[in-house]
C-alpha cells in the first residue's frame, strides 16, 4: 500500500481525491486537531481507515481534502503520529471528540462551524439496515483560536448561534448508514439512486448544510442525511407467525415552518406541514429465507391555496383569511403535478374540513378548493383528473349518527383499489447483493453530482426478481411484485387532528390488505376491535402527537380515539381544552423564533454583513406578505422555532460557510398528461380501453359494485367554469365527490374491501363465462357499448360498465393476473 502524501509540516495534501467504489459506509469517526487543521478518521466494519482533511487557517472559506489513501488501522495510527510529530512546536495533535457522522457546515457573519453526532440510539432495523436517532450534536468552530475574529464573539454571531441550537436534532431526526430512509420503499427497490442525489430530494433537512463539503468532495462518505418527522416500529404476531409494522412520516423541507407562520401554498406549489406517510408490514423470517414486504404510502398537507391566519394573542382562533385567488390556479396545479411525479395517479383528495359555520372560517377555503378542482379537472383528460371526496367530519362525529373510522375505513378501502399497494419479495440473494444499500456503488462516489432519471418501471422490478431468482435459493417461489400508483392525499385546515385519523383509518384498511397479500390472514379486513387495529391505532396516535408538536406546539386533538377506547368524555374534554392552551401559547409567543431557527437550519434564510438580521425582518413579513413570506431578498423567508438542541460549542471561535445558494425549491417538470416512467404500464381505474400489446398491463382493479356506487353521480357534483360551491343529494354539502357515493357506504353491507378481496374470483368468472364480445373490438381494442343507465356519470364515458363482458385474446399475463389478483409487471 502506498504511503500517504504528506506536507511539509506533516499533514496531508489536498491533491488527489478518490472516486473508488467503497464496500461498506463509514459509521465511526474521530476528530483531531492541530492548530491549522482538522483531520477526521473513519473507518468501516471491513478495517479500513480514510483521512479528512479540514483547513482550519482561512476562517471565512471552507477548504476540504479528502486524502484518496486507503490506510489499515496500523497504518492510519502511524499517520497520525507523523502528524503530531510535525506540529510539535504549536501544541501538536490533540482528540477533540469521537463522533458518527457530519451533519453539516454552518456559516452566520463569521466563521464556519461543523455540526456532529456526538452520540446516536438505534430505533428499529429495516431489511437488515439499522435506523438511529440523534442522541447529542455538538457544534464546533472551525477557526483557528490564535487567530482574532471580532466577528466570532459578536452579539448577532451569538445570537443566531442560538437559534441554530433551537433545532433540537435529538427529536424526531432519523438517519440510516445503509438504507435510503429519505424515499419510500416502492422508490428504493424501482428506482434505486445512491449518493449525492439523495440529500436533493425533499425530505433530506440538512440537504443545505451538507452542500458544500458534498459539492467540495463529489460524495457522502462523511455526512448522514437527516429526515425529519416520525419512525416507530412494532412486533405483532398473528397466528403464531411474528411480523413488524413500521411507520415512517418524513416532513418535506420545503416551505417548512409552524403552523400560524405557515399556511397554504407558495408559488412553487410547495405547500406547508407536507408529510409522506409509509406504513411497512414485513414478515419476520429466518436470513437464509425469503422475505415478503408490503407497503403503502399516504399523504398530508396543507389546502394548496394562498390563505393565511394571523397569529394573535388575544384571539384563540384568528381568522382565515384567503390571501390572494389566483385566476388560473397555477400553484394549486404546480402542487398536483407534483404529487403526480412523486406518486403517479390517480391523486385522491379527502377534504375534512367543515360545510357550514355561524362564521365563515373553514368554509371560505372549502369553497375555493373545490372551484381550484374544479379548474383544474377541466384541462386534464379523464383519467388524470383528481378525485376527491369533501367530507365535513366534525359535523358527523358531533351527530353520533355515524362511526367515522369504520366510514373512513371504507373511504380508504376504496382508494386502495384504485392506487393499490407495494408488494415485493425479498430473497436472500438480494440481501447478498445489497439492494437499496447507501454504501453500494454510489454516483457521488465515481464522480456524478448531477441528479439522473432512471425509470421507475415495472421492466426492473421483473428483472430484479428473476435475476435474485438465479442467483440464489433455486427453492425459492419468487411472487410476482405489485406496484402502488397514486396516492390518498388527506388534509383538513391544520392537517394535524382530523387528518391523523383520517391516516389511521387508511392505515387500518391497508393493514388487512397487507397481511392478507402477505399470506398471514385469509381476508383482507381486520375489524375495529382487533387487538390488531387497537396496536395500530396507538401508533398512529404517537404519530399523530409528534407531527402536531411540531408544527402546532401541543399534541394532537384525539377526541375520536379516545371515544373508540370509550375514555370518561369529561377527562377527554380536560385533555383537549389543556392542548388548545398549549398550542395557542406556543403559537402566540413561540413560533416566531421558531421560524427564524428553521430558517437558518434550512439555509432559507443566510445571514449577510450590512444587512438586515432575520429577527429585524419579522415585522416586514407581517405588512409585506402573508403566510409568513417577506419580500426581500429573493430567498423567501419565514418565521419560526424549534426546541432546545443540547449542541454544545466546541472552541469558541469563529468559521463561516461558504456561499452557498439556497435557491432549492423544485419546480415540477411534468403535468397530469405526461405520463410518469414508473407507471407508463399500468393504467388507472378509469382508463377507457384495455389495449392488447407487449407494452400495456390493464386497469388497476375491477370492482364487483356498480361504477356509480362506488365513483357517485359525478354529473351531480361537476360544476365545471361555476362560482358555486358543489353540492350532493338533497343540498347536503358536506359530502361531495366524484370518487365514492357515501351514502352508498353508509348504507352497504358490504364493505369496499370486502370487494376488491372479491375481484380475483369476479374477474375469473366475468373471463371463463363470457368470451364472446370480441365482436365489439375495435382495432385491436375491445370497447362495448355504454349503456344508458351508466350514462348518468361524466367519468363513465367511453368505460366498459361494471359486470359487462371481457374478451378472450388478452395475453396470458392479463390472464394469470386474473386468476391470483396480482398487479402485471413488464
Amino acid at each position: 500500500m502506498s504511503s500517504s502524501p504528506l506536507t511539509d509540516d506533516g499533514g496531508l495534501s489536498s491533491s488527489g481525491t478518490t472516486h473508488s467504489l467503497y464496500a461498506s459506509s463509514m459509521q465511526e469517526f474521530k476528530l483531531f486537531e492541530t492548530q491549522s487543521n482538522f483531520y477526521m478518521i473513519g473507518w468501516d466494519r471491513s478495517g479500513v481507515y480514510r483521512v479528512l482533511k479540514i483547513d482550519r487557517l482561512d476562517p471565512f472559506e471552507l477548504n476540504i481534502s479528502q486524502d484518496s489513501t486507503h490506510y489499515t488501522k496500523k497504518e492510519c495510527y502511524e499517520l497520525l503520529k507523523r502528524i503530531h510529530e510535525g506540529n510539535k512546536a504549536t501544541g501538536g495533535l490533540k482528540l477533540v471528540t469521537l463522533c458518527y457522522g457530519i451533519i453539516g457546515f454552518v456559516k452566520f457573519l463569521g466563521p464556519y462551524y461543523m455540526l456532529l453526532i456526538t452520540e446516536r440510539r438505534q430505533i428499529g432495523e429495516i431489511f437488515g439496515h439499522s435506523v438511529y436517532a440523534v442522541s447529542k450534536s455538538e457544534i464546533v468552530a472551525l477557526q483557528n483560536s490564535t487567530l482574532q475574529c471580532n466577528i466570532a464573539n459578536s452579539r448577532d454571531e451569538n445570537r443566531y448561534k442560538r437559534l441554530l441550537c433551537m433545532v433540537d436534532l435529538t427529536k424526531d431526526f432519523f438517519f440510516s448508514y445503509s438504507y435510503n430512509i429519505m424515499r419510500s420503499y416502492q422508490k428504493n427497490v424501482c428506482n434505486y439512486e445512491t449518493g449525492h442525489v439523495l440529500y436533493e430530494k425533499m425530505f433530506v433537512w440538512n440537504e443545505f448544510l451538507t452542500r458544500g463539503i458534498r459539492h467540495h468532495l463529489r460524495n457522502t462518505l462523511w455526512t448522514v442525511a437527516l429526515v425529519y418527522g416520525f419512525f416507530k416500529q412494532a412486533s405483532l404476531s398473528e397466528s403464531g407467525r411474528d411480523f413488524k409494522i413500521t411507520l415512517i412520516a418524513r416532513r418535506s423541507r420545503h416551505n417548512a415552518g409552524t403552523r400560524y407562520l405557515k399556511r397554504g401554498v407558495n408559488r412553487y406549489g410547495n405547500v406547508a406541514n407536507d408529510v409522506e406517510t409509509e406504513q411497512i408490514v414485513s414478515e419476520d423470517v429466518p436470513e437464509d429465507h425469503p422475505m415478503q414486504i408490503s407497503s403503502v404510502v399516504q399523504n398530508r398537507g396543507s389546502i394548496p391555496l394562498f390563505w393565511s391566519q394571523e397569529t394573535s394573542r388575544l384571539n384563540l382562533k384568528p381568522d382565515i383569511v384567503l390571501s390572494k385567488k389566483e385566476p388560473d390556479y397555477e400553484a394549486t396545479r404546480l402542487h398536483f403535478d407534483n404529487l403526480v411525479e412523486r406518486y403517479g395517479n390517480p391523486i385522491i383528495i379527502l377534504n375534512l374540513i367543515k360545510t357550514k359555520e355561524k362564521r365563515p372560517r373553514e368554509s371560505i377555503l372549502r369553497e375555493e378548493f373545490v372551484n381550484a378542482i374544479d379548474f383544474i379537472n377541466k384541462d386534464l383528460p379523464e383519467e388524470n383528473r383528481l378525485r376527491f371526496l369533501h367530507w365535513d367530519l366534525h359535523k358527523h362525529f358531533q351527530r353520533k349518527t355515524t362511526n367515522v373510522l369504520a366510514l373512513l375505513g371504507k373511504v380508504a378501502a376504496c382508494a386502495l383499489m384504485l392506487t393499490d399497494l407495494f408488494y415485493y419479495q425479498v430473497t436472500p440473494a438480494m440481501k447478498i447483493e445489497g439492494y437499496m444499500s447507501l454504501s453500494s456503488s454510489s454516483d457521488a462516489d465515481t464522480g456524478d453530482i448531477s441528479p439522473h432519471t432512471s425509470s421507475d418501471d415495472d421492466d426492473s422490478l421483473e428483472k430484479k426478481s428473476s435475476r435474485s431468482k438465479n442467483i440464489a435459493y433455486q427453492k425459492c417461489d419468487v411472487k410476482p411484485p405489485r406496484l402502488q400508483s397514486g396516492v390518498l392525499r388527506t388534509n383538513c385546515i391544520d392537517c394535524l387532528d382530523r387528518t391523523n385519523v383520517a391516516q389511521y383509518a387508511y392505515g387500518w384498511a391497508a393493514l388487512g390488505q397487507q397481511l392478507h397479500v402477505l399470506g398471514i390472514r385469509d381476508v383482507p379486513a381486520i375489524e375495529l376491535d382487533d387487538p390488531l387495529a387497537i396496536s395500530l391505532m396507538g401508533l398512529y396516535e404517537r404519530m399523530g402527537d409528534t407531527l402536531a408538536h411540531q408544527y402546532g406546539g401541543s399534541a394532537a386533538h384525539n377526541k375520536v380515539f379516545s371515544e373508540r377506547r370509550g375514555q370518561w368524555r369529561a377527562a377527554t374534554q380536560s385533555q383537549e381544552f389543556l392542548r388548545t392552551l398549549q398550542r395557542y401559547y406556543n403559537n402566540a409567543y413561540m413560533d416566531a423564533d421558531k421560524q427564524d431557527a428553521i430558517n437558518i437550519f434550512l439555509g432559507k434564510f443566510q445571514p449577510e454583513q450590512g444587512m438586515p438580521a432575520i429577527w429585524e425582518l419579522r415585522s416586514n413579513s407581517l405588512s409585506n406578505g402573508r403566510n409568513g413570506e417577506m419580500s426581500i431578498a429573493k430567498d423567501e423567508r419565514f418565521l419560526v422555532k424549534r426546541c432546545l438542541s443540547d449542541g454544545d460549542f466546541l472552541h469558541g471561535s469563529c468559521t463561516p460557510l461558504s456561499a452557498m445558494s439556497s435557491n432549492d425549491e423544485s419546480m415540477p417538470q411534468k403535468g397530469f398528461s405526461t405520463p410518469l416512467q414508473h407507471v407508463s404500464h399500468i393504467l388507472s381505474e378509469s382508463s377507457s380501453d384495455i389495449p392488447v400489446s407487449n407494452d400495456v398491463a390493464l386497469s388497476r382493479c375491477t370492482p364487483s359494485m356498480p361504477r356509480k356506487q362506488l365513483f357517485g353521480d359525478v354529473q351531480k357534483v361537476h360544476r365545471f367554469g361555476s362560482d358555486q360551491v358543489y353540492f350532493g343529494g338533497e343540498e347536503d354539502m358536506s359530502s361531495v365527490s366524484n370518487f365514492v357515493d357515501i351514502e352508498w357506504l353508509l348504507s352497504s353491507e358490504n364493505p369496499c374491501e370486502n370487494a376488491l378481496c372479491d375481484r380475483s374470483s369476479a374477474l375469473t368468472k366475468t373471463l371463463t363465462a363470457e368470451t364472446s364480445s370480441t365482436e365489439n373490438s375495435v382495432n385491436g381494442v375491445g370497447q362495448s357499448a355504454p349503456t344508458t343507465s351508466e350514462s348518468g356519470s361524466s367519468s363513465s364515458k367511453g368505460k366498459e360498465p361494471m359486470g359487462t363482458k371481457i374478451r378472450d385474446d388478452f395475453p396470458d399475463s392479463f390472464k394469470e393476473w386474473v386468476a391470483y389478483g396480482e398487479a402485471l409487471c413488464h
